[in-house]
């Protein structure tokens, strides 16, 4: 499941309309969307093409839109996702397996497993060098 998938689980989407928001995100077509969705989408994808062109006049159209105090959310989390994104593709992190933010199963003598098997027998795709 990628990050953003999972996002939306941790929200409380249900897998279909988790695969109807990631459609109409992926379209760029996001005329069903709100006024301060898409500014904040098309502000999201700038900041990740171009963060060095970012100009005041972007930032002083969120502000008027969605409020000095969730632009400051927003371009926090933008430049946050981006950093991460940036740092898990540099190590070459692979995604999760499943949602880590589900409770972890219980195994059979009724011990809740921290690890499934999966995770178990995967190994990781890098090493580190001395």
């Amino acid at each position: 499941m990628g990050h953003s998938e999972m996002s939306l689980a941790v929200a409380g989407f249900s897998s279909k309309e988790i695969a109807q928001r990631t459609s109409l995100l992926a379209s760029n077509d996001w005329s069903p969307l709100t006024e301060a969705e898409q500014l904040s989408f098309h502000f999201a994808q700038h900041m990740a093409k171009a963060p060095e062109m970012i100009t005041s006049a972007e930032i002083k159209k969120l502000m008027a839109v969605l409020g000095k105090e969730r632009t400051l959310d927003v371009i926090w989390y933008i430049s946050w996702c981006n950093y991460m994104t940036r740092v898990a593709d540099s190590f070459q992190f692979p995604l999760e397996i499943e949602n880590v933010f589900m409770p972890p199963e219980k195994s059979k003598s009724g011990q809740k497993s921290k690890i499934n098997n999966k995770e178990k027998n995967s190994k990781p795709k890098t090493k580190i060098k001395d």
